[in-house]
Formats: structure tokens, C-alpha cells, sequence
């Protein structure tokens, strides 16, 4: 495994307001300094995959735009997690009963009636299934896998960390990562070894 996990920059959207599925655009400054730092790190052919929402594709573009080498495709699959109902609300006006039915039943509960955890995560995993496996060389001791990228959201890439520990459910909110690059940041997941988080500042 030898995954890049890239987040999207910036999006055009007031702070506090949830937007998962809302096809929200992203900052074009951002997105180019974000896309810059890509460039100069990813390695030759590597295999990109992006949400097909814009503040992720147009991130996929910029680096295409610096890297000819390198092309992309959109999986509906690495869009971020359908909060319903509640898109484009502020967090802070979401019913705290909302809140409180989806805490009862992280797993299986639809929070805003369109999507569960488990749905979500089932889509993300059958994208991690999809990656290519490890390659065998003929007469070395190691195994060597081709890279992948995903420019995606921070739900799929906290998704992403559970399956590299080879967990694919969870029955707490406390079990779900914390933790996520910042916008136009990445990670990567290689075997054995912990993930490497880096800022857009960071080549």
C-alpha cells in the first residue's frame, strides 16, 4: 500500500456551515498552491482518482495542468459523506435530538436521513478493495505497490485511516478519527509504517 490521501483547498463556504455532498467551489489561490506542492512530490505515473464534486476536481486539474505526466479520474465513490437534510445548514442549528439519535446509533443512523456511517464506509472500502495489489518482483524479498492518489474530502480520508488498521465498522463516535489534513494538506498511508501528514508548505 502506498497511498497519498490529498485534501481539497479551501472551500468558498462560510465557516461553521456543513456542506458534505453540497458541490462547494474551493478557493482558486488555494487550490493552486495546494496543487504546486503536489506536483513537485508526486512520483512519475502515479495513478490519480478525485471526487467528482469541484473543490475536489478542480485541485485533480491544477495538478494535471503542472504535471502533463499525470491524469485523473472521478469515482463517485470518494465524495464526501450526504449529511441529508442537513446541507447547508450551520452545525450549531442542527436539532440537538439530531445529534442525539445519531450518537445512539453512529453505525447504521442516517443523520439527515440520507446517508449512515455504514453506507459511507462502505463505498470508501470498496474503493481501498479496488486499489491494485501488491506486486511481487521476480528475484527481490520485497513487496512493492504502485501508488495511488485520492483527492478527496477529510470524512473519506478519516474513513481511509480505520481501513489501513483493518477496521471497516465501529459502533462508538469516539472510534471515529479526530484528526484530518487541513485543507489542501496531505497524507500518506504506506505499509508498515505510520501515516505522513504534510502542509501545501511542506515538499
Amino acid at each position: 500500500m502506498n497511498l497519498w490521501l490529498v485534501r481539497h483547498a479551501q472551500p468558498l463556504m462560510a465557516a461553521g456551515i456543513c456542506y458534505g455532498a453540497l458541490d462547494v467551489a474551493a478557493d482558486p489561490f488555494a487550490t493552486l498552491q495546494a496543487a504546486s506542492a503536489l506536483a513537485q512530490v508526486l512520483p512519475q505515473g502515479v495513478q490519480v482518482i478525485c471526487s467528482p464534486l469541484q473543490r475536489c476536481e478542480l485541485l485533480a486539474q491544477s495538478v494535471q495542468g503542472l504535471r502533463p505526466d499525470l491524469t485523473y479520474k472521478t469515482d463517485a465513490r470518494l465524495a464526501e459523506m450526504n449529511f441529508g437534510s442537513h446541507e447547508g445548514q450551520p452545525w450549531d442549528k442542527i436539532p440537538k435530538a439530531a445529534y442525539d439519535d445519531w450518537t445512539a446509533d453512529f453505525w447504521q443512523h442516517r443523520f439527515g436521513g440520507a446517508e449512515s456511517v455504514a453506507e459511507f464506509m462502505q463505498r470508501v472500502a470498496a474503493v481501498w478493495d479496488d486499489m491494485p495489489a501488491p506486486v511481487l518482483p521476480s528475484g527481490q524479498s520485497r513487496q512493492l505497490a504502485q501508488a495511488q492518489v485520492w483527492i478527496t474530502h477529510a470524512g473519506v480520508i478519516r474513513a481511509a485511516h480505520l481501513l489501513a488498521q483493518g477496521v471497516r465498522q465501529i459502533d462508538r463516535a469516539g472510534q471515529w478519527p479526530a484528526q484530518a489534513p487541513g485543507f489542501g494538506e496531505f497524507c500518506r498511508l504506506i505499509a508498515g509504517q505510520s501515516a505522513v501528514c504534510k502542509s501545501v508548505d511542506e515538499h
